[in-house]
């Protein structure tokens, strides 16, 4: 989980830098997901075979949908109009977005600390949105992409509530060979004839470098290592490996000069931190049923 969180915090930053010498959002998140589909299937043939019944792979299409398209979508081009700093933030507040989904979903309780968790991360939110709505700039962020970052937070928590039996059901190569084969069919008609121009213009190395890096690190290797972590650690431990990422981005975004770190942001990242730690430490359903049955004997 460190691995994958250290390389997403890395991420931001250096697909930032990359989309503003020679790519773009669309070009980018065409090459994250077309990319790493390639690579899930040449890793599949030396994984572990499962037989998958159709049922299951028409239910990829929602996960790919959810998981990947609309998550990757909103990412990678809100990331192309907001800062990395803002953009890693947002993160943050994915697990915030997956209590109250499961509240609504898996009837999931919601107890007064995970309530006040709710609260801290939504005022975090709210401060680094208005910041943004005032400055508007690519260095200190910019609404606009601020609001596409958090909704790929929702859309991949909510994912997570609404297919976590299926994943759980198959390796980790079967899951994203399917996910990664719905999305690329789903993405590149509509994104073939605009990355088509942009590779027409003579692209730096350095920025592909970078993409190589957001593809095969970010994605390839990211939702492997993601995957292993959530089968091997317990869902509070996981969690709180998501705050490797924002101090990442912070770091190497400010070293390259790409963002600008604002008192605002400071008390935004203490908010939202805040917020998921009280989210994340609160009881689960299991753990209130544990206790009621306690109390019963």
């Amino acid at each position: 989980m460190f691995g994958a969180c250290a390389g997403w915090g890395l991420m931001a930053p250096v697909g930032k830098d990359a989309m503003t010498h020679g790519f773009d959002g669309i070009t980018m998140v065409t090459f994250r997901v077309v990319g790493a589909c390639i690579l899930f299937w040449i890793a599949s043939v030396f994984a572990p075979k499962e037989e998958v019944p159709w049922r299951d792979k028409l239910m990829f299409i929602g996960a790919g949908m959810f998981g990947l398209l609309f998550n990757q979508c909103c990412y990678t081009i809100g990331l192309s109009i907001t800062s990395p700093i803002n953009a890693s933030i947002v993160t943050t507040s994915m697990p915030i977005f997956a209590m109250l989904l499961a509240a609504l979903i898996l009837k999931e309780p919601i107890t007064s600390i995970k309530a006040l968790g709710v609260m801290l991360g939504c005022s975090g939110a709210l401060i680094l949105i208005l910041t943004s709505a005032v400055h508007a700039s690519d260095k200190v962020g910019d609404i606009r992409g601020d609001l596409l970052c958090l909704f790929a937070q929702f859309s991949f928590a909510l994912y997570l509530s609404l297919f976590n039996p299926l994943i759980r059901r198959y390796n980790v190569f079967t899951i994203n060979k399917y996910m990664f084969s719905w999305a690329t069919l789903m993405l590149l008609p509509f994104t073939f004839s605009h990355v088509s121009e942009v590779l027409a213009v003579s692209i730096p190395t350095r920025t592909w470098l970078e993409v190589a890096y957001v593809v095969f690190i970010g994605t390839f290797l990211g939702y492997i290592l993601t995957m292993i972590g959530q089968r091997t650690l317990r869902p509070t431990v996981v969690s709180v490996y998501n705050y490797v990422q924002p101090v990442v981005s912070v770091a190497v975004t400010i070293l390259m000069g790409i963002g600008v770190l604002k008192p605002t942001h400071a008390l935004a990242v203490v908010l939202v931190f805040c917020g998921v730690w009280l989210v994340t430490k609160s009881k689960s359903r299991n753990d209130v049923e544990k206790g009621l049955n306690n109390i019963k004997r």
